[in-house]
């Protein structure tokens, strides 16, 4: 019995290590995401959306993708976080870092009491519940004017130089460089969370909640855990908006930016991180290209793509290399599970 034990034991270890380890289309992703800064000048405003776009995909991908809880209000967190920052910016400290600290810190407690509300339902129930609590912000941020600004939205927000050193410019490269060096931080954090123990709990949990519960696993604090966690990346995610634009309104609370998170997901994919990263370029880069090229249908080209996806399958689009040659489809697997260390040719 200890032998079985501890073979099972020696199973978890490596395949624990196996996750933590750094795969080759991540490595080839955060390079191509530094040499934008050189390539891409012109772009740099863009790019910053999709750095943003793609944390807030990456907080929604933690609750969705590991502990499969759906949501239809993550805007609401989002949202919380950008008026932390604005109003911390404001009326305390207007150093951008110390404000996303403040900023996780509200979202992250907004999160921990909402978790609560999440657990008491199933998942039509949830959908609704994040939902109102998105609504009642929304509206909240609308009617109390006297902090938030109304409609008009927080006026007066300045944001200084990030650590007291690198000022953000008119080209939009310092909150380009700021955004993504926060995307790649939280993700790095994400990446050792989710391949952790506590990280397969949660797939235990997400699989089967009564067998996890019945191996010991406790699924409500692991719940409680990972919303409180999504919630902060969320909000970090509204204040890095928050930042770089100097502005704040109600519409960072709007139902929109919940359902194209969600889209985002889908386009991606959940439950291993980078969905969210991907996701966040084709969605951002397509809707910039259609609504210039087709202003007045690119929501109707968006669907359109959305319903090819669904009709199709992500996971068949995924296995485009099957249609390869045997040769190109074996040279493919190696590269993909390529790690540093290992050759090539030793590759699995």
């Amino acid at each position: 019995m200890s032998d079985a034990r501890n073979e099972a034991r020696k199973r978890a270890i490596e395949q624990l290590r196996r996750g933590n380890a750094w795969r080759l289309y991540e490595i080839v992703l955060w390079i191509a995401a530094v040499v934008a800064i050189f390539v891409l000048p012109s772009k740099m405003l863009l790019l910053t959306e999709i750095a943003i776009t793609a944390l807030f995909a990456l907080s929604l991908d933690l609750v969705l993708g590991y502990a499969g809880i759906v949501s239809l209000g993550h805007a609401a967190f989002f949202g919380l976080g950008a008026y932390a920052a604005g109003l911390f910016a404001k009326y305390a400290i207007a150093e951008p870092v110390t404000g996303l600290f403040a900023a996780a810190a509200v979202s992250g407690l907004a999160g921990f009491g909402a978790s609560f509300l999440v657990l008491r339902g199933s998942d039509l129930t949830r959908l609704m519940t994040t939902l109102g609590i998105a609504l009642m912000l929304a509206e909240l941020a609308n009617q109390m004017a006297w902090v938030t600004g109304g409609a008009d939205g927080l006026s007066g927000v300045t944001i200084g130089p990030i650590l007291g050193l690198f000022e953000f410019d008119l080209w939009g490269r310092t909150g380009y460089v700021y955004s993504l060096a926060a995307l790649f931080v939280l993700t790095f954090v994400a990446r050792h969370l989710v391949n952790s123990s506590f990280g397969l709990s949660l797939r235990a949990i997400k699989a089967n909640p009564m067998r996890a519960a019945m191996v010991a696993i406790p699924a409500r604090n692991r719940i409680i855990v990972i919303y409180t966690i999504a919630a902060a990346y969320a909000g970090i995610a509204g204040a890095l908006l928050t930042h770089t634009t100097s502005f704040v309104s109600p519409d960072v609370l709007a139902f929109h930016r919940s359902a194209d998170v969600l889209l985002v997901l889908v386009i991606g994919g959940v439950g291993y991180l980078y969905g969210g990263i991907i996701g966040a370029v084709i969605f951002t880069v397509l809707r910039d290209w259609l609504s210039v090229s087709t202003p007045q249908y690119w929501m109707f080209w968006i669907g359109l793509i959305l319903i090819a996806i669904v009709l199709v399958g992500r996971e068949r689009i995924a296995r485009w290399h099957t249609f390869l040659p045997a040769s190109l489809q074996a040279g493919i697997k190696r590269l993909a599970t390529w790690r540093p260390g290992v050759k090539l040719k030793e590759s699995r």
